[in-house]
């Protein structure tokens, strides 16, 4: 069980954010209209390298930057319920299950844990480009995506931070 103080830094930041908070009240909904799926890496801003702000997209993201069945159950809820028009699918360079096997992956969870993780699935990404590719078509091919709805899939250059169009 965590120690009380474990989070208490995260506490003072978000005391800190919520002292001038100016979200308070938005519907929910995509003010901009957009939906993202992306990875988890942390070099990965999603609103920022759009020139969004909070408030105007949905964000998806988990390893890899896959449309996995939750991804596509919250890109069918915003398109129809928050004003969704526009996806993007965004991985990224240097993406450790994109440039790893899972059992490399799955020995480095082992070593850390110091158990047996080979029950864990770990889906890698064996061509980045082709999954994406896929990824994009999973969307577009959806029954509850609408033909209105705008799809395309990015490769985001965690070094220079520019997006190119690969789907």
């Amino acid at each position: 069980m965590a120690e009380n103080n474990d989070f208490d830094d995260l506490l003072a930041a978000n005391a800190d954010f919520a002292s001038d908070f100016a979200y308070g009240g938005f519907d929910g909904i995509a003010q901009a209209g957009v939906a993202i799926v992306t990875c988890m890496d942390s070099r990965i801003d999603p609103l920022g390298m759009i020139g969004l702000k909070p408030g105007d997209a949905k964000i998806f993201r988990n390893p890899g930057g896959r449309v996995t069945e939750a991804a596509m159950e919250a890109l069918v809820l915003g398109a129809h319920l928050l004003n969704v028009s526009r996806i993007l699918v965004v991985p990224h360079t240097r993406c450790a299950v994109a440039s790893n096997s899972e059992a490399d992956l799955r020995k480095r969870v082992e070593e850390s844990a110091g158990v047996d993780a080979s029950w864990q699935p770990i889906h890698v990404i064996d061509d980045q480009v082709r999954a994406l590719k896929e990824d994009v078509h999973k969307v577009l091919s959806h029954p509850l995506i609408p033909d209105t709805v705008k799809v395309a899939g990015f490769i985001y250059d965690v070094d220079s931070g520019l997006l190119k169009r690969e789907a």
